[in-house]
């Protein structure tokens, strides 16, 4: 049911909620002062929590209908993170109804708010803080007319799983509260939060929502998802960027079994069968056939960071101070990580549905308003003719090909209109044309004093866009083969305090901070958007490195010069954490093994982590394994522990495959490593031998996020580790075995 017809049913209540994370000012690195929410919000300004402000009434998100059910409405999407778990924890705990009772819809351009993309590991600071603040509000409201209704006082009032209970048995549900327009009411600045003391849900391990369809193999997925009436399509990609189809032997393929037509736009070229291998054979069957027009753009395989270099920068002075004292010894170093892929295990896929002149795509976007922006605008069609609904996808951590294969799906259903036309991408697709993590650069200068103490301090990071995703037609990749082409945007910086390859490039330690330059390379010869946690994990791996690299230059133990130089508590609570927990001082070194640590503060403002890694390293073939890992991290608020937990721990395992084994091969014209053997990832018997995740919760603080807080300090701690256990530096990403044995000189 839409909404409208919902609402005209009567007896239903609908709320709406997103909030943006609050942002330091560029160059911050002290704490914000942060409410303890005992009771109340503090009004600042009047302000309504984030877009509550843009989407005041009450009535826009949450549905209570007659029966008593309640649905919850969100924007925000599930990407394996557990967010609607959470979700369902923070609007039981503020309605006080059993979370089992609550039915969670996400991301619908046809049913539900839009709240952008979900990324940043921003989804509880935004959505959760904000449904926590406007259930609490529509909770009141509720007893308020229970009040009325039972003719006793709101003091004489008790909530039993969304029925209130008044002296004497006398009670009344919410659903039988809601008739009419009474939650059709803007939002207040104040919110009659529950004191947090007396949670019952929130703080407390739920099993995850998501995973009982995954291990019983419904199909949650839109790789499985199997309309009735459905086709398949594949799509013959070019074999580069600029490629131009100049001829195919379509009669021919056009004969083959199952084969319904074959969609041309362009050099964007599908086939359509009806089972999928029959999509699978006519399309390699055309592309065999198939010639193309290309050039040579792309560098070698040695020469990405050189090409890097030369590329036009624009000089973006990020913190710019007179420097610190004079004297002192000057240490410098270069850190660089490659191009890094996704590689989501499960390509990606979509399902298009052309019909009475729109169309409707199921996709695992991260951003459904804005691919249906970009949809609208490669199709010719109005925004409101276009319908994507969000499924669960296999795999998907920033900017994937999700949006693209979205496209491919609306653009086949529109050549083949009337039936759902599946599009799945394989594995050299997905390997070949997923938009990847951009090559970095990054090198720190400091002055040492005759102490120890960090005199003076400067950062220069080179790097594309971390943010190429739709909005617009040119975003998607399908959309520049087609005639005429749509051209990619120009690409801009993100702003800080966030930011993008610069996104924790300030350090968050109390030493000077001179300068911090961004060198952001607007048209890159490679395709470069959001991959997790964009430039921190680069620029956190530089500079935890170099505090390794200092704090042995002082001769001071590396987790006692990051407390010398820290000024919140909260930050120096999970470093002692972290170290107590590993048992740092206590730690027995031997040949061949190591320990390393590190720690950041995500975006400087988000949540903290702080991570001991210990490493056995053989000389004599390189490999580096990792045996134990402990990390200690402050979220904020911890919604559901487990899954925090959760996902620093597969923060952790992710990061370690960029560290040791990932790097996009090219040759001049296009990329090469499109399997798993020219791109290897992490395999099983890598995983650490043991993780330990501790939680430092902050009862009644906001919520920081977790999702992308452990990436950047595991790939430094284990460059620390390594470098403890064989004695030499390694500064150049992924630090594979042949690496390790160069470095030690076998």
């Amino acid at each position: 049911m839409r909404r409208r017809g919902f609402l005209g049913a009567g007896g239903a209540l609908v709320m709406s909620f997103s909030l943006r994370a609050a942002q330091p000012a560029a160059g911050t690195t002290t704490p914000r002062a942060e409410p303890q929410n005992l009771g109340e919000v503090p009004v600042q300004n009047a302000k309504l929590p984030g877009s509550l402000e843009q989407q005041p009434l009450l009535d826009a998100w949450i549905r209570i209908a007659a029966d008593n059910s309640v649905t919850v409405v969100t924007g925000k999407v599930e990407l394996g993170q557990g967010i609607k778990t959470a979700l369902l924890q923070v609007a039981a705990e503020e309605l006080m109804v059993d979370p089992a009772r609550i039915r969670l819809i996400t991301a619908d351009t046809g049913d539900t708010p839009n709240e952008g993309y979900t990324a940043g590991s921003s989804s509880m600071s935004d959505s959760g803080t904000a449904l926590m603040n406007a259930a609490s509000q529509v909770r009141a409201i509720l007893l308020g007319r229970a009040a009325e209704r039972l003719g006793v006082a709101v003091g004489e009032l008790t909530i039993q799983d969304g029925t209130v209970v008044g002296p004497g048995g006398k009670r009344v549900t919410y659903g039988a509260l809601v008739q009419g327009d009474v939650l059709h009411v803007n939002a207040e600045p104040r919110s009659p939060l529950r004191d947090p003391r007396s949670r019952s849900v929130m703080g407390k391990p739920m099993r995850r929502v998501d995973i009982p369809a995954k291990v019983t193999g419904q199909p949650i997925y839109v790789q499985d998802f199997r309309p009735p009436g459905m086709v398949h399509a594949r799509v013959m990609r070019p074999p580069s960027y600029t490629a131009r189809l100049v001829s195919m032997d379509e009669a021919a393929v056009q004969r083959l079994p199952g084969v319904l037509k074959i969609v041309r736009n362009g050099s964007h070229v599908a086939v359509v069968a009806e089972r999928e291998y029959q999509a699978v054979k006519a399309v390699r069957a055309l592309a065999r056939s198939a010639r193309w027009e290309q050039r040579a753009e792309l560098a070698g395989p040695a020469d990405v960071f050189a090409q890097l270099e030369r590329l036009p920068a624009e000089r973006r002075l990020v913190v710019d101070r007179p420097e610190g004292a004079p004297g002192g010894r000057t240490i410098e170093a270069t850190y660089r990580r490659p191009y890094q892929m996704h590689a989501s295990i499960g390509p990606s896929c979509a399902v298009g549905l052309a019909r009475d002149g729109g169309v409707t795509v199921w996709t695992h976007s991260q951003g459904v308003y804005p691919l249906r922006g970009a949809l609208a605008e490669m199709l010719s069609l109005p925004p409101e003719q276009v319908r994507c609904i969000h499924m669960e996808g296999s795999g998907c951590y920033g900017h994937n090909a999700a949006d693209d294969v979205a496209a491919d799906a609306a653009l086949v259903a529109v050549g083949f209109p009337g039936r759902p036309v599946r599009v799945q991408w394989m594995r050299e697709d997905e390997h070949g044309w997923e938009p990847y993590g951009s090559a970095m650069v990054g090198t720190v200068r400091a002055r040492l004093g005759d102490a120890g103490e960090v005199l003076d301090w400067r950062y220069e990071v080179r790097s594309g866009s971390h943010l190429t995703r739709p909005g617009k037609a040119g975003n998607l990749a399908p959309a520049w083969h087609l005639d005429p082409p749509f051209a990619l945007p120009t690409p801009k910086p993100l702003p800080q305090p966030a930011g993008g390859g610069d996104r924790n490039a300030i350090p968050y330690y109390t030493f000077p901070v001179s300068q911090v330059v961004h060198h952001f390379i607007p048209a890159m010869p490679m395709r470069v958007s959001a991959l997790r946690g964009l430039g921190a994990y680069l620029n956190v791996f530089a500079l935890e490195s170099f505090m390794d690299e200092l704090a042995a230059a002082a001769k001071v133990d590396p987790v006692e010069f990051r407390l010398r130089n820290l000024s919140d508590p909260r930050a120096q609570d999970v470093i002692r954490k972290a170290a107590e927990r590993f048992g740092w001082s206590s730690f027995q070194r031997a040949p061949g093994r190591g320990r390393g640590f590190a720690f950041a503060r995500y975006k400087n403002y988000a949540g903290y982590c702080a991570i001991a890694v210990e490493v056995a390293v053989q000389r004599d073939t390189g490999r580096v394994h990792v045996r134990r890992a402990i990390a200690a991290a402050d979220s904020g608020e911890a919604v559901n522990p487990d899954g925090i937990r959760n996902q620093i721990e597969g923060g952790i395992v992710q990061s370690l495959s960029w560290t040791l084994y990932e790097g996009v091969v090219t040759d001049t014209t296009r990329v090469t490593s499109l399997d798993w053997g020219g791109y290897p990832i992490l395999r099983f018997p890598a995983v650490p031998d043991h993780v330990e995740v501790h939680l430092i919760s902050r009862l009644g603080t906001p919520f920081l996020g977790t999702g992308e807080v452990s990436q950047g300090p595991t790939g430094a701690a284990v460059a620390n580790a390594i470098a403890d256990a064989v004695g030499v530096r390694l500064r150049d990403l992924p630090l594979t075995r042949e690496r390790v044995r160069a470095a030690v000189g076998v």
